[in-house]
């Protein structure tokens, strides 16, 4: 499991780098333009890509022991700012930092995750009731498939703008 896990941090990695290249060829204009998405623009689909591992990563921490190696790789980013709303040219710049700490962030935690912290419980209020406990591994398989879900859907938006782009499969390279 570990290392499917690490290659799909790696793939997540590759692929933010590749849709913020992609998107950074864009007018600031076209990356904010609403394009009828739940997020409106397609910086805005890409801010929430990012801010969705921000948010996973967080809760995984709350899941382990506090001297864990995997808790601490997730101090490398607490700092992290995504901001909201509509970006200036200037704040899609900045932007690209943020987004390689925080991919990092992910490929750094699954390394160092250990065989038994997979099974750790992490509270998730989004079930409904009383929290329950769900399996660290498989709210790691939430943040893959909700990010995956994602960039497909930026992919789909740039198919719409005749943007030639491939995001629909995963490099080999990254297979263990």
């Amino acid at each position: 499991m570990k290392n499917t896990i690490c290659m799909y941090a790696q793939h997540l990695r590759e692929k933010h780098q590749a849709i913020y290249a992609l998107l950074d060829t864009l007018s600031n204009e076209e990356r904010e333009k609403d394009r009828g998405s739940y997020y409106k623009s397609i910086s805005g689909l890409f801010r929430h890509c990012i801010s969705g591992m921000y948010f996973f990563l967080g809760i995984y921490k709350t899941a382990l022991e506090a001297g864990s190696a995997a808790a601490k790789t997730i101090d490398a980013i607490k700092d992290c700012s995504i901001p909201d709303g509509a970006l200036t040219g200037a704040q899609w710049t900045a932007l690209k930092p943020v987004m390689e700490a925080i991919s990092v962030g992910f490929v750094d935690f699954a390394a160092a995750l250990r065989d038994d912290e997979f099974n750790a419980s992490v509270n998730v209020e989004w079930y409904g009731g009383n929290p329950p406990a769900v399996p660290l591994s498989f709210m790691i398989h939430q943040l893959i498939v909700h990010t995956v879900h994602h960039q497909g859907q930026i992919s789909q938006i740039l198919d719409e703008m005749n943007i030639e782009n491939n995001y629909s499969g995963i490099n080999v390279k990254f297979i263990a």
